[in-house]
Order: structure tokens, then C-alpha cells, then sequence
């Protein structure tokens, strides 16, 4: 339990520099320069590691998985995107709504569904609990519009 709970912690540090430098510059004319910048920095950094831990084998391993390289980086995209859309027009708060969602389309959706992992009682309750979430954030927030 300890792994999952630290590398979940290590996204979640990620994440919160994204949003922490997203909310930290005024938002550019081309609404996709900064993610282009905060990619391209990423993209470096991820050619550093890749180069550290070479096992051999790299590139017939993406060209035989190409495609589902493609699929996760346009989710990636959409990400990015969606990510600079809600940050920059409602503000760092409105990370709970997102993480409600994807709680939802990522472990419901594609680890239920799609890839049929375990789920039980528990997770069904934690399901609801989550959908109870996004009900109440939206109420919050209406009742902060006054």
C-alpha cells in the first residue's frame, strides 16, 4: 500500500507545479503557448531520463506500440488543454472537480470497464462518494456567486 500511495503522491506534486505555474503567469494571447513551454520542458526532461535508463530494445518497443502511444498522448492533449481551460478561467480551486471526474472516467471507466479490474462494495461506495463530491462542489459554488 505504501508504493501506490507514493507514487500517487509524486503525480500529485507534479500536478500541483503545473497548476502553481499556470496560476503564477498572465495568461498568454495564444491560450496554447504556456502548455506548449511547460510540454517542451517535460518532453526534455523525459529524453534525459529515457537516455539514463536505456535497456535496449526502444525503438522497436514504440514501433510496435505506436498506437497506443498516440492514444495516450492525445490524452495528454486533452489533459493539457482541459487543465489550462479550467485553471486560468476558474482558478486552482476547481482542481476537486477534476479529480472528482477523472476519479470516475479513469478508475471506473478504463480500470473497470474497459480493463476489468477488481471492484467491490468499497470502491462502490467510494464511487458514490465521489458523485456526492461533485454535487456538493457544485452547490459550493453557486452559493458563492452572490
Amino acid at each position: 500500500m505504501l508504493k501506490p500511495f507514493l507514487f500517487a503522491s509524486l503525480a500529485a506534486l507534479g500536478n500541483a507545479l503545473f497548476v502553481y505555474g499556470q496560476r503564477g503567469t498572465t495568461p498568454p494571447v495564444n491560450p496554447f503557448l504556456f502548455v506548449l513551454g511547460a510540454v517542451a520542458v517535460c518532453t526534455v526532461m523525459f529524453a534525459v531520463a529515457a537516455m539514463l535508463f536505456r535497456v535496449g530494445g526502444e525503438a522497436a518497443y514504440l514501433a510496435g506500440h505506436w498506437k497506443w502511444v498516440l492514444v495516450s498522448g492525445t490524452g495528454f492533449f486533452l489533459t493539457f488543454v482541459g487543465f489550462f481551460l479550467l485553471y486560468t478561467n476558474f482558478g486552482a480551486s476547481q482542481y476537486t472537480l477534476y479529480a472528482v471526474i477523472s476519479i470516475l472516467t479513469t478508475s471506473l471507466g478504463v480500470g473497470v470497464v474497459v480493463y476489468r479490474e477488481h471492484f467491490n462494495a468499497y470502491h462502490a461506495a467510494a464511487m458514490v462518494l465521489a458523485i456526492a463530491a461533485i454535487a456538493l462542489f457544485t452547490f459550493g459554488n453557486g452559493r458563492n456567486v452572490a
